[in-house]
């Protein structure tokens, strides 16, 4: 109780500081001791010491009226890296501001509130803060209040004021180098097989799936290698493609309406942000599936929607979609339920017994062992 009214006089009054307190308890008593003296100069310097302490309970409010907080927006980053965070206060009285304490008041899953002692603002002036909040893993984040609080020019009264500053700041997932992943490859070389021979076809930019066949560069796709030309010439030689405008691709599929672990849930983000960006270095056709958002593609647009989801999230699109897919799960009773041809990552759930662990072998897959490091297990043959 008490420190709910000390906060709520902090930020609508002020309250006395340590020496403040000392201060009223000196001139209360010299004003008792006036009272049973008579002692003229005992008035005085009780006067003065009320005096002052009114002064000082009356400046640190007004010092803090016409100042106004403006912020820049917070560019994305990769979890791991640090956000940059702009401030700009602006001192629009006719009066220069002094020993300001500025406070950004961060959601408690970001970091602790950050601090800035600012010394001087100049008469319609303004000062501007940049600071670098680390981050450690992704997610949207958002923040509304910084705090101005001061208590200048005596240092007897404290007070504080709330100004609503809306934040923003996106972490994207870690994406990891893959240097092979035969879950996409092979995936990838069924659906560029189908496109091929049967079912429906790719519809190219220009004239056709292969324009022309050139010899290997360092880099280039194994899929794309053309075996039989390849082993007429003595040389490796890669189809060049033309663009691909139509075909299913590549689906990566989260199941984000799912109940998981919270580690094997970030594990299994890290992974679809992973499996994306090699199959769209690859130069395939592939898209993002979560159970909020549907199907999603662009880079941006992706990693957008990787930071901001998580387990138990609204189900608007029920079902994944019916033709071949990645599934990244924890619920092994729901990969007997994917599409034909479909691949699998399951990761281990503790709470469930081991005979509920045995998956459908007429999908291919890896089962994952949240104790292993990620990478060498996305690498792994399946």
């Amino acid at each position: 109780m008490i420190k709910r009214t000390t906060n709520w006089l902090e930020t609508h009054a002020c309250v006395p500081v340590y020496s403040g307190w000392v201060l009223g308890a000196i001139a209360i008593c010299f004003l008792g001791a006036a009272i049973n003296t008579m002692a003229g100069w005992l008035y005085v310097i009780s006067g003065v010491s009320f005096a002052l302490l009114s002064v000082a309970a009356i400046l640190p409010p007004r010092s803090l009226l016409g100042l106004v907080v403006k912020r820049e927006p917070i560019g994305p980053v990769t979890a791991g890296d640090d956000l940059t965070i702009e401030l700009e206060i602006v001192n629009q009285t006719k009066q220069s501001v002094n020993l300001l304490q500025v406070q950004d008041i961060l959601p408690l899953v970001l970091g602790k509130p950050v601090k800035k002692a600012i010394e001087i603002i100049p008469t319609k002036g303004s000062y501007q803060w940049v600071y670098y909040q680390p981050t450690q893993r992704r997610g949207v984040y958002r923040w509304h209040t910084v705090e101005l609080g001061t208590g200048a020019p005596l240092g007897l009264f404290w007070c504080r004021r709330l100004h609503e500053t809306a934040a923003r700041a996106i972490v994207y997932p870690i994406v990891l180098p893959l240097t092979r992943c035969p879950l996409v490859d092979e995936l990838g070389e069924q659906d560029s097989l189908k496109s091929d021979v049967g079912g429906r076809p790719l519809e190219m930019a220009s004239v056709g799936l292969t324009r022309s066949l050139r010899p290997y560069r360092t880099g280039d796709p194994m899929r794309l290698i053309h075996w039989r030309t390849s082993a007429r010439y003595g040389e490796l030689r890669v189809r060049d493609l033309e663009k691909v405008t139509g075909g299913q691709g590549i689906i990566i599929a989260i199941d984000s309406a799912g109940s998981w672990e919270e580690e094997n849930f970030e594990q299994a983000v890290i992974s679809a942000a992973s499996l994306y960006f090699y199959a769209h270095r690859q130069q395939m056709q592939v898209q993002l599936w979560t159970a909020l958002t549907g199907l999603v593609k662009g880079d941006r647009i992706v990693k957008e929607t990787l930071a901001a989801t998580t387990p138990l999230e609204e189900a608007t699109n029920v079902h994944p979609p019916t033709y071949p897919l990645i599934w990244l799960t924890q619920n092994p009773l729901t990969v007997s339920s994917l599409p034909q041809g479909s691949r699998w990552v399951l990761w281990q759930n503790v709470s469930l017994p081991q005979e509920q662990m045995v998956v459908n072998r007429n999908y291919r897959g890896i089962i994952f062992n949240s104790q292993e490091p990620l990478q060498p297990q996305l690498q792994r043959e399946l």
